[in-house]
């Protein structure tokens, strides 16, 4: 059994950690007027937000096409892999995982395993790395799917727009219309139902950004204390390092036991949350899926984030 790990831009794993877990990265195209760009290939995270600023026509989003996944196949099969496991963005916000499904049953070549991680950007690469991590350390395919379902139940994610409209703009909100309409001086306070759907919600709303800030750390401290298992989360941001900064750095002072990292909202995802946006995804740390030998645990079966959504 040889096996492959490909997920798609809107994880942003650094080409570093591309290289250091063999992770295959398919971009999403990005149109802009006439023009297609490539997330991340044809246009950068920096330009993209300048770009974005100052713009009188807005982008959309496509999704991989089935020719860009069919090259990734193509290679695979001529390299001897027997299995590959895709992991796209959430099906709450794109068809790519429904089409990547309908495309695994007409592939004979190699057996494709979709699996739909219910979120994006850090929780993708997240699910990524676990994956490609567990092939590395031998692990079957049966074992990738397992602990991939598993970490999927322990991910929790909260963030902060400054306003609604992008997400309003291409429906990426899935009660916009009961939200909008009452968010003047409002920062709305928005997650997504991993456990669920992946659709992104808009669950609070508060009058002044530092109590919005308060609110997302009581949620994330509510979420996991108490877990039998160890947390890592993540922060990131569109464009907005100071603030991103100053969340991590506030977070490693008031939750020491808890592991954090830094990541991005680039071009695709900021497409529809826009500027200065800012996130915290976590989950169970990728480690504790190994013993201290590095190899694969198996039986892992954690508790849910334990969020409730309407």
């Amino acid at each position: 059994m040889k096996i492959a790990v490909l997920t798609d831009s809107s994880a942003y794993l650094t080409k570093e950690q591309q290289e250091q877990y063999h992770i295959d990265v398919v971009p999403i195209p990005l149109i802009w007027g006439n023009k297609t760009y490539y997330d991340l290939v044809d246009i950068s995270y920096e330009d993209f937000y300048q770009k974005i600023e100052t713009a009188t026509d807005l982008p959309t989003t496509s999704q991989p096409s089935l020719g860009q996944i069919t090259e990734f196949v193509d290679d695979y099969v001529a390299n001897g892999y027997t299995d590959v496991i895709i992991l796209p963005l959430s099906s709450g916000i794109s068809s790519s995982y429904q089409n990547l499904v309908a495309y695994a049953q007409e592939e004979d070549r190699i057996k494709i395993h979709p699996f739909d991680c219910h979120t994006t950007c850090a929780g993708l690469a997240d699910c990524a790395i676990l994956a490609a991590r567990l092939v590395a350390a031998g692990a079957d395919v049966d074992l990738i799917m397992h602990d991939l379902e598993d970490l999927r139940k322990t991910i929790g994610v909260r963030f902060l727009v400054d306003n609604l409209a992008h997400l309003k703009r291409t429906g990426r909100l899935s009660n916009a219309a009961t939200f909008i309409g009452t968010l003047l001086h409002i920062t709305p306070i928005l997650a997504m139902d991993v456990q669920k759907t992946g659709h992104i919600s808009a669950i609070a709303k508060e009058r002044q950004y530092k109590r919005a800030y308060r609110h997302v750390q009581e949620d994330f401290d509510r979420l996991t204390k108490d877990k039998d298992y160890p947390i890592h989360a993540t922060i990131f941001d569109a464009d907005n390092p100071k603030r991103g900064d100053e969340w991590f750095k506030d977070y490693q002072e008031k939750f020491p036991q808890d592991d954090f990292d830094r990541s991005i909202i680039g071009p695709v995802v900021g497409v529809h949350c826009g500027k200065n946006t800012i996130a915290i995804i976590w989950c169970r740390n990728l480690d504790s899926y190994f013993d201290q030998d590095g190899k694969p645990i198996t039986g892992i079966n954690s508790a849910e984030v334990g969020e409730k959504f309407a």
